[in-house]
C-alpha cells in the first residue's frame, strides 16, 4: 500500500509510484489571499448591495446561504469532506457576513485548504484500491446522486464509499470489454491527470470559487470574471469562435452540456445534445483521451477549443444513456459565423379537406444584430428583422396563407431586434417592459406603423427559448396577433451588464476582471414578468426537459415572477377561433399521432432514467440492464425510422400540428 501522506501547513510533494515514474513529482500548494483579493472581495460585495436588481443585503441569512453554497460548489456529490470537517467549518456560518464588509477571505481559503487535502487524500486511496482486482459478484451498488446525501462520519464509512465510487467507474470499464490491468491503468492516469490539473490551481482560482459562490446567491446570471475568465467570456461572445458550438457547465464532477449552439459543428453533427455529459476529450482521430472529471470549466474549454478544420473527439454519456454508458464522437471544430445562425424559410405544402394550402415556415436560431457593419455604415449589415422581412416578402410572392415562426432552441439575442421584429406583425404599440434596478420601469415600443405581414401565424417555442425569444412570444400571444405553440419556455427575462473592476478601484495597475450584474427584468405588456414563469403556449406539448433541469426553476437564487401594471395597448383579436375548441380538435389528433405516442413514452422513459438512484455493481446485473435498455433503445430507434419513412409528416409532430392548428383557425 501507497503510504499516506501528511499535510501540514507548508507545500509538500505527493509521489505517485503507483502510476507515473517513481521521478515523477507533483508540487502541492497551500493557498492564500492575494494582495487585491480583500479589497476585490469587499468591492464585489458593495456592488450587488448597490447595484444588483435584487440588491443583496449583506447579512446572516447572507452569510448562512453563502456558507452552504460554497460547501456545495466545493463538494457538490459529499465525497471529498467529512462530517468532521464540516463540523469544524460550521463556525463559520454567520461570520461570513461580517468578513465581506471588512474584505476577509481567509475563510474561503482554510476551506478550500481542507477540501484539496481530502481530494488528494481521496486519490492516493484510489491508488491504493487499484492495486487489486475488485469483486464484482456481491450485490452492492453505488448512489449516483448524492447531492443531498449525508456527510460521512466515520473513516470506515469514508473508504467503504470511495471503494464504491472506484468499483462503479471499473466496472463500467470492465462492461465494455476491459481487462484488470487495462481498467486499472485507465482509472490511475484518470486521477493522476487531475491531480496534475489540480495542481495548476492558483490564488484567483481559489478566489474565483468564492466570489462565484457569492455572486450567484443575487442570481443564477450574475458572475464574477478573473482577468483570464474575462477574456475567455469575451472570446465566447465572438461568433467567429473556433470550437463545436456548445456552452458549458458543471454538474458534480462532469462538464455538462447546457446549450447547444444552433448551425455549430455540434448542432449540425447531431451527435450531442443538450444535458448529456462530457467525461474526456481526445485531440484528432487517435489522439489519447484525456479524463476531464473534475476539471475546472475554463480548463475543459481550452481543451475543447481548436483551429478550424481540426477534430475532437469526445467521450460523451448521453441524456438517455442506460448505466452511464458512454460513446465517443468526433466532431469537426468550426467556425461559429453569423450566417449559420440567420433566418431560413422553407414552404410547407398542405393537403387537407381536398384543399392545397402553402404554409411559410421561418426558422430564427437567434436575434442577431451585426454591430459592427452597422456602425461602419455597411447598407447590406444583417439582423433579425430585416431578414425576416425579406423572407417574408418573398414567402407572400409563393402565395402563402399562413406562417409559422419557429423560436425553439433560440436562446436570445438582441432586445432591438426582439422589439423591431414583433413590429412586422403589428401597426405600431409597447412590447415589452424594462424595470430597472432603480425601479423605473420604460416601455420599449414599436414605432413603425407598417406591417409586413398581416395573416395568420402561429410561433413555435420550447424550453430553451429564452430571453429576446420569449419577449417576442409573449407579445404575439398579449396582442392575440398569432397563438404561441409548444413548451412552456426558458424563464430567463432579466438583463445583464458587464462591469469593468478596474473602473472602481486601481490596485497596482492589475488588472481585476469583470462583473457580469443583473440590472433589470423584462415584462410582458400584460403586467407579467417573463422570468421565472416564462411564456405558456395557447396550446402545450409536454417536454423532455423539466424545468427543474433547464430553465430558471433549476436555481434556488433565481429572481421569482412579478408583475407591474399593464401598458396601453389594443388587442388585435386575430386568433378568432375559440381556445378550446382549438385545444380539443389537438387533442383528438394526438389520440392517433404515433409521434405523440413516442414524445411521451420517450419522457416517461427518461424520467425513469433521472429517478434511478443507485447503479448496481453486481456485474452480472450490470450486463444485464445494459443489454435490456440498449436493446430497447435499438428498437426505439428503429421505430422511429420507420415512423420517419412511412409517416414523415408525423416525424416532425410540433411543426406539423401547428400548421394543423393553423388551419383549423383559418
Amino acid at each position: 500500500m501507497i503510504k499516506k501522506l501528511i499535510f501540514g501547513l507548508l507545500a509538500s510533494l505527493l509521489l505517485i509510484p503507483a502510476y507515473a515514474n517513481d521521478s515523477t513529482k507533483v508540487a502541492l500548494k497551500t493557498f492564500s489571499p492575494d494582495a487585491q483579493h480583500p479589497v476585490l472581495y469587499q468591492l464585489i460585495g458593495q456592488i450587488l448591495n448597490t447595484y444588483h436588481y435584487r440588491k443583496l443585503a449583506i447579512d446572516d441569512k447572507l452569510s448562512s446561504t453563502l456558507f452552504d453554497n460554497y460547501l456545495e460548489n466545493l463538494d457538490p456529490a459529499r465525497v471529498y469532506f467529512l462530517k468532521q470537517d464540516i463540523d469544524k467549518m460550521e463556525a463559520y456560518r454567520y461570520q461570513l457576513d461580517d468578513d465581506l464588509m471588512k474584505g476577509n477571505v481567509d475563510k474561503a481559503f482554510e476551506m478550500y485548504n481542507l477540501y484539496q487535502t481530502r481530494l488528494y487524500d481521496r486519490i492516493q486511496y484510489t491508488f491504493d484500491l487499484l492495486n487489486q482486482e475488485f469483486d464484482f459478484n456481491k450485490n452492492d451498488s453505488f448512489e449516483l446522486d448524492r447531492e443531498k446525501a449525508p456527510w460521512v462520519k466515520s473513516q470506515k464509512e469514508y473508504d467503504a464509499l470511495w471503494m464504491r465510487k472506484t468499483k462503479s467507474e471499473a466496472l463500467q470499464l470492465k462492461a465494455d470489454g476491459k481487462d484488470f490491468k487495462t481498467y486499472s491503468e485507465i482509472l490511475r492516469k484518470r486521477y493522476y491527470n487531475l491531480l496534475k490539473q489540480l495542481a495548476k490551481t492558483k490564488n484567483e482560482d481559489v478566489f474565483s470559487y468564492y466570489a462565484n459562490s457569492l455572486t450567484e446567491i443575487a442570481d443564477p446570471h450574475t458572475n464574477y470574471f478573473s482577468p483570464r475568465a474575462a477574456e475567455d467570456f469575451a472570446t465566447s461572445m465572438s461568433l467567429s469562435l473556433e470550437g463545436i458550438g456548445a456552452t458549458l457547465t458543471t454538474e458534480n464532477e462532469y462538464t455538462k452540456i447546457r446549450e447547444v449552439v444552433k448551425g455549430g459543428p455540434a448542432d449540425k453533427s447531431k451527435k450531442i445534445f443538450a444535458n448529456d455529459k462530457i467525461a474526456a476529450v481526445g485531440q484528432g482521430k487517435d489522439g489519447e483521451m484525456v479524463s476531464i472529471l473534475d476539471w475546472r470549466l475554463d480548463d475543459v474549454v481550452g481543451l475543447i477549443r481548436g483551429k478550424k478544420g481540426s477534430i475532437v473527439r469526445l467521450e460523451v454519456i448521453s441524456t438517455d444513456a442506460v448505466n452511464n454508458k458512454s460513446k465517443i464522437i468526433e466532431i469537426v471544430r468550426d467556425k461559429i459565423v453569423l450566417e449559420d445562425q440567420g433566418a431560413k424559410s422553407s414552404v410547407k405544402i398542405v393537403e387537407r379537406d381536398g384543399k392545397r394550402t402553402k404554409v411559410g415556415v421561418i426558422v430564427l436560431p437567434t436575434f442577431y444584430l451585426d454591430v459592427a457593419a452597422l456602425q461602419r455604415g455597411d447598407k447590406n449589415y444583417k439582423s433579425t428583422t430585416r431578414d425576416v422581412k425579406k423572407l417574408i416578402n418573398e414567402l407572400k410572392k409563393d402565395t402563402i396563407s399562413a406562417l409559422v415562426i419557429d423560436l425553439r432552441n433560440n436562446g436570445g439575442g438582441s432586445l432591438q431586434e426582439a422589439v423591431e421584429l414583433t413590429g412586422l406583425f403589428i401597426k405600431k404599440g409597447p412590447v415589452v417592459a424594462v424595470k430597472d434596478h432603480f425601479g423605473i420601469t420604460k416601455a420599449e415600443e414599436d414605432e413603425d406603423e407598417t406591417i409586413t405581414w398581416d395573416g395568420p401565424m402561429t410561433v413555435l417555442v420550447n424550453r430553451f427559448s429564452a430571453s429576446a425569444s420569449e419577449i417576442f412570444a409573449a407579445a404575439v400571444q398579449d396582442y392575440e396577433r398569432g397563438l404561441v405553440i409548444g413548451e412552456t419556455t426558458y424563464g430567463k427575462g432579466t438583463v445583464q451588464n458587464l462591469l469593468d473592476l478596474n473602473s472602481f478601484v486601481n490596485i497596482d495597475g492589475k488588472k481585476l476582471g469583470q462583473v457580469k450584474l443583473t440590472i433589470a427584468k423584462f415584462y410582458r405588456i400584460s403586467g407579467g414578468s417573463t422570468q421565472f414563469k416564462g411564456v405558456v403556449p395557447d396550446i402545450e406539448f409536454p417536454s423532455i426537459y423539466s424545468d427543474k433541469e433547464f430553465g430558471e426553476a433549476a436555481s434556488e437564487f433565481a429572481l421569482p415572477y412579478d408583475e407591474i401594471p399593464a401598458q396601453s395597448f389594443y388587442k388585435l383579436n386575430l386568433t378568432k377561433t375559440n381556445l378550446t375548441v382549438l385545444k380539443e380538435k389537438h387533442d383528438q389528433r394526438m389520440l392517433n399521432s404515433v409521434g405523440y405516442k413516442f414524445l411521451n413514452e420517450d419522457i416517461q422513459s427518461m424520467k425513469e432514467m433521472k429517478d434511478k438512484k443507485y447503479i448496481t455493481l453486481n456485474e452480472s446485473k450490470y450486463k444485464t440492464e445494459l443489454e435490456i435498455g440498449e436493446n430497447k433503445k435499438k428498437d426505439r430507434e428503429a421505430q422511429k425510422a420507420k415512423l420517419k419513412e412511412t409517416n414523415p409528416e408525423d416525424s416532425n409532430l410540433i411543426l406539423d400540428e401547428s400548421i394543423q392548428i393553423l388551419l383549423d383557425n383559418l
